[in-house]
């Protein structure tokens, strides 16, 4: 019997599950909303590793949001891939320290257990130049590696594995409108088995606006406000953590359910804060659909997309131009459907866990 045990930082959170590779059932978990840094974060996690006692161990796999050039697939740790990693850092610099540290942790208290880096970023690796390609000067692309990678590959590759088993239909032949919706953000084209386009880039940063993040934004508007004085530093903790629906709410909040509550109570922020949103989202998901020849459903998932119906249904009231009509504004208490008229919209809670352990137990 396999057993694996996921680590997933988030940017401000942290969940780890004990998950039978066998049956694919999470035997035990932990999930805290604090900085996978926190003390609070470190004592639940010490918790849940008592528990796992003398349990034999499969492998430990642990999500990575950016694998840059140097993790391309799942693979096992070594110490020289650790140091490789270093530079990968600042290109998702909310994800990838954290979970460089939490992998040193956890290699020295599971030193006789194989540990595998599962990058979110393997999902998008057949894109093709079109898709990776960035519209600057050659020299610039070639000396500093720039091109887009794409993120949300284990949230993506799990909902397109329910998706196949939902409809029966072969994942080398679906095709595949796809939204995963939480704290950070993203929109994907899938057919042919493979990605083939997506809405972030060379940093989690690009892309629809976020819980926190700013997603895509006029680069001629940044060097202007560099212009104006403001410092890297400030800009960088600007587009990280104080845009997105934060930022367009007036600073009000970054959660989608208390931004819904106080819309209806009549707050103009909050209002225009889901319809900037909505608009946004809905207009990538109509860019992506030009890389498909045909769209069998729209999958939306992620805690948002999930969990808060009226953002689905306020963003597909925008793309009847690809034959999607409205979604109920209900939610299902499994993955499918929550439309059939016209293009399927589908559900799918995200499992990025079992993911994680298919993937760790690939390279074991």
């Amino acid at each position: 019997m396999s057993t694996v045990l996921t680590i997933n930082p988030g940017s401000s959170s942290l969940q780890a599950h004990l998950v039978s590779g066998d049956t694919e059932r999470v035997l035990d978990q932990m999930h805290v909303e604090a900085p996978p840094d926190s003390e609070e974060a470190a004592a639940e996690l010490r918790k849940l590793l008592f528990r796992v006692g003398d349990r034999e161990l499969t492998a430990v796999a642990h999500r990575l949001v950016h694998g840059g050039e140097a993790v391309r697939a799942p693979t096992v740790v070594t110490d020289e891939l650790v140091r490789a990693l270093d530079p990968v850092a600042a290109l998702a610099p909310l994800h990838v320290p954290r979970t460089l540290a939490l992998l040193a942790k956890l290699r020295g208290h599971l030193s006789g257990v194989p540990h595998v880096l599962c990058p979110d970023t393997a999902f998008h690796n057949g894109l093709s130049d079109l898709a990776t390609t960035y519209p600057l000067p050659a020299e610039w692309r070639q000396r500093f590696g720039l091109r887009r990678y794409g993120f949300h590959g284990l949230s993506y590759a799990h909902a397109v594995r329910r998706v196949a088993a939902m409809t029966g239909v072969g994942e080398d032949r679906l095709s595949l409108l796809l939204a995963h919706l939480g704290g950070g953000c993203s929109v994907c084209a899938y057919r042919d088995g493979r990605s083939v386009d997506t809405s972030m880039g060379f940093t989690p940063l690009e892309g629809v606006p976020m819980s926190k993040r700013s997603g895509s934004i006029d680069p001629g508007l940044l060097l202007h406000l560099l212009e104006k004085g403001l410092t890297r530093e400030q800009l960088s903790e600007g587009l990280y953590r104080q845009s997105g629906l934060l930022g367009l709410s007036d600073g009000r909040s970054g959660d989608t359910r208390e931004l819904v509550a106080a819309a209806r109570d009549g707050d103009p922020a909050a209002d225009l804060a889901l319809r900037v949103f909505a608009h946004r989202v809905a207009r990538e998901l109509a860019a992506a659909a030009t890389s498909l020849y045909r769209v069998d459903a729209l999958v939306f998932t992620g805690e948002i997309g999930w969990d808060q119906p009226e953002l689905r249904e306020a963003i597909t009231a925008r793309l009847g131009q690809l034959g999607v009509r409205p979604a109920v504004a209900d939610n299902r208490e499994d993955d499918g459907p929550v439309h059939t008229e016209g293009v399927p919209v589908l559900v799918v809670k995200p499992r990025e866990e079992l993911q994680l352990c298919r993937d760790a137990l690939t390279v074991v």
